[in-house]
């Protein structure tokens, strides 16, 4: 049995998030239901427990302030991986910085590719299959008005329930601990 799987998430519940998911569930229905987000750590096994990762992840979020990216043009990764996604242009590397930090402990893992600041819209089965994607992602995001700026001030610790599918283990904010649990005496 393979080990479970973990990763920290940073969610978009904006406008960029809504144009996203919207062409996730046109062009690739099985994924409709992954809500837009930026991996700041891929999936990976823990090297410890969840709540010693949890502990990790909260210690080095305490010090990292929100701060915001701003996204550039559609992309893929193909011919490596039917990939297509939306390049950060503007302050990867605070995501690059946040990446490395949570890297450590019970948290590390070796990637398997260098890690690459971006919003998924989707990963297709084949590299034809990404060639439309990204061209109807290109388009739609051309036509896109809103703000392109995207606010990053809460990671989100997931574990992976099945294929395509993850569980939320925790939200953990930037800036500041999270609130004590009350005790019961």
């Amino acid at each position: 049995m393979d080990p479970l799987q973990y990763a920290i998430v940073a969610y978009l519940r904006d406008p960029v998030g809504e144009l996203v998911e919207g062409l996730r569930r046109e062009m690739l229905p099985k994924h409709a239901h992954l809500p837009a987000h930026f991996s700041i750590l891929p999936p990976r096994p823990l090297r410890g427990t969840e709540a010693e990762a949890l502990e990790a992840m909260e210690f080095v979020c305490q010090a990292i302030q929100p701060f915001e990216v701003t996204l550039g043009e559609v992309a893929t990764f193909s011919p490596i991986t039917p990939t297509v996604f939306i390049r950060v242009a503007h302050a990867a590397y605070r995501m690059r910085e946040l990446h490395d930090r949570l890297n450590v402990g019970p948290l590390h893992a070796d990637e398997s590719w260098p890690y690459m600041p971006h919003l998924t819209i989707a990963k297709m089965d084949t590299p034809e299959e990404s060639t439309k994607v990204l061209e109807e992602g290109r388009w739609r995001w051309q036509e896109f008005k809103g703000n392109r700026c995207v606010a990053i001030g809460e990671l989100t610790f997931v574990r992976q329930a099945g294929p395509d599918h993850w569980l939320d283990i925790a939200p953990v904010p930037l800036g500041r601990r999270l609130a004590p649990t009350p005790s019961h005496n």
